[in-house]
C-alpha cells in the first residue's frame, strides 16, 4: 500500500492550502482517514481524523478552520486548511487505517505517507 501526498507549500498568514492524498494498493476495508502533523524536536500529532460515516475529529488548534473529507470509493483523503497561523508549520503526514476480517481473526492495518511541507510565513 501507498500513500501519495500533496499540496503542501508556502502560504503566508491568513492563506489556504488544501492537501491531498491518495492510497493505492490491497487496502482492504478503511476504518479512518486522517492527517498528522510534525514539528523538528517533536511528536506527530493528530489533525484532523475521518471515518467512513462522516464522523469527524479535529485537534483544538485547528478547530474552525480545517475540515478534513475522505472518499473511500476513491481511497482519497483532502485536508482544507483555511486562516493559516504561523504555528500551523509543520511536516503534514496523512494517515489511512483498515481492517482485514475473516473467519478466523480480524487484522489492522496503519499506513502512513511521506510528508508533505507546509509552511506559514509572511
Amino acid at each position: 500500500v501507498q500513500l501519495q501526498a500533496s499540496g503542501g507549500g508556502l502560504v503566508q498568514p491568513g492563506g489556504s492550502l488544501r492537501l491531498s492524498c491518495v492510497a493505492s494498493g490491497s487496502i482492504f476495508t478503511i476504518t479512518s482517514m486522517g492527517w498528522y502533523r510534525q514539528t523538528p524536536g517533536a511528536q506527530r500529532m493528530m489533525v484532523a481524523v475521518w471515518h467512513p460515516g462522516g464522523t469527524t475529529y479535529y485537534a483544538d488548534s485547528v478547530k474552525g478552520r480545517f475540515v478534513v473529507s475522505g472518499d473511500t470509493s476513491k481511497n482519497t483523503v483532502d485536508l482544507q486548511m483555511n486562516n493559516l497561523k504561523p504555528e500551523d508549520t509543520a511536516v503534514y503526514y496523512c494517515n489511512v487505517e483498515s481492517e482485514r476480517v475473516t473467519v478466523l481473526d480480524a487484522y489492522e492495518y496503519d499506513y502512513w505517507g511521506q510528508g508533505t511541507l507546509v509552511t506559514v510565513s509572511s
